[in-house]
C-alpha cells in the first residue's frame, strides 16, 4: 500500500493504493495533525486508485484524530471505484461530522476539486 498526503494550499490530497494499513494511516494522521496545529482549516481530497480495502484485524475504531481535529476539516471529497463508495463514505464519517462528505467516481477528480473549491 502506498498512502501519501500532499498539501495544495488549503486542500490536502490523500492518495491511497492497494491495501490500506492502519500503521500507514496513523503516520498520515500524525502529519496532518501537525499541519492543522499550525493554524487554519483544511479541505480533504481522498483519491483511491487500485484500492484493495482495509487491513483486517486492525483497530479502525480509534477516533482520536476525528475528535481532536475534525472541526478543522471543512469538506471531504472522495474519488474511488464505485464498488468502494459505501465503505469510503462510512470511513470518512459521512453524516457524523459537521463537514460535508461527497463521493465522486474514479474519473471525476476534477469535479471533486471543483466541489472542494
Amino acid at each position: 500500500m502506498a498512502l501519501t498526503i500532499q498539501r495544495e494550499n488549503d486542500v490536502w490530497v490523500l492518495r491511497a493504493t492497494g491495501l490500506l494499513r492502519k500503521s500507514e494511516l496513523d503516520k498520515i494522521q500524525a502529519a496532518g495533525a501537525e499541519g492543522l496545529k499550525a493554524g487554519g482549516n483544511a479541505k480533504l481530497l481522498i483519491v483511491a486508485e487500485d484500492f484493495e480495502g482495509w487491513e483486517r484485524g486492525a483497530d479502525w475504531g480509534d477516533l482520536t484524530f476525528f475528535l481532536e481535529h475534525g472541526h478543522k476539516i471543512e469538506k471531504i471529497a472522495i474519488v474511488s471505484d464505485p464498488k468502494w463508495k459505501a465503505e469510503w463514505l462510512a470511513f470518512a464519517g459521512a453524516g457524523f461530522r459537521r463537514a460535508p462528505v461527497k463521493y465522486f467516481a474514479a474519473h471525476q477528480e476534477d469535479q471533486a476539486r471543483t466541489w472542494l473549491a
